[in-house]
């Protein structure tokens, strides 16, 4: 009897410990999952960022590479007298010599595709008094100012920037990569109001008539 007891005292004991090892390794297995989970939610330290930084890199390299390295890249609104230089170009008798084309927009005044007829007209330009009496077919062109204020409102230095600026087809124009063109607007000095007529003068050497969008070039007659 005595025998039998402590028989069964060990196999009580026995199947204890089992159960115990048996709740520690599920407990273990359990620890592990969890923690397997957390790792694979955090970067674990020493592990290669270098795409996360490459990415981040590279971002800021295509932002940079947007800022303009020089400022001929875009026009100058200057918006000033005319200097001395631009003005011994731009005064003198002015006879409308060619069409040049059109800005990439353009309204019915400006009669596309044969633009105004202004063909052979003639314009006067000096430093107290304009008119452009002559542009004969046209009474709404025709201007006769004394005293005109004549301000350059931009100046481009090169072909890219004027193009991007003033929307022209590029063709018509023969603006050269490296020119310097200057936009010219007149305003009445009685009312400080502009007139429908401007002009880029290329190089100090080129006048181009700009008019509802519409350039034609223009040849000196007399100074």
């Amino acid at each position: 009897m005595k025998k039998g007891f402590l028989v069964c005292i060990t196999i009580m004991l026995m199947l204890s410990s089992a159960c115990e090892n048996v709740q520690t390794a599920s407990t273990t297995k359990t620890s592990n999952t969890s923690n397997n989970s957390v790792e694979n939610t955090t970067v674990p330290k020493g592990a290669d960022t270098s795409q996360t930084n490459s990415t981040s890199e590279h971002e800021s390299e295509t932002d940079e590479s947007i800022i303009p390295k020089s400022t001929a890249e875009y026009c100058d609104g200057v918006w000033t007298n005319l200097d001395d230089e631009t003005e011994k170009s731009f005064y003198g008798t002015w006879k409308v010599e060619k069409l040049l084309g059109f800005a990439n927009s353009y309204n019915d005044a400006s009669e596309y595709p044969t633009g105004q007829k202004i063909i052979g007209d003639e314009m006067i330009i000096k430093k107290d008094f304009f008119s452009s009496k002559g542009l004969k077919n046209y009474h709404d062109y025709q201007h006769e100012l004394k005293n005109p204020l004549y301000r350059l409102d931009f100046i481009c230095d090169n072909s890219d920037s004027f193009y991007r600026l003033f929307q022209t087809d590029p063709d018509p124009l023969n603006i050269n990569n490296n020119d310097t063109v200057k936009y010219i607007v007149i305003n009445d000095s009685s009312t400080q109001l502009g007139i429908p007529l401007s002009f880029f003068i290329v190089n100090n050497d080129r006048l181009i008539l700009l008019v509802e969008a519409t350039s034609f070039e223009l040849k000196k007659v007399t100074d």
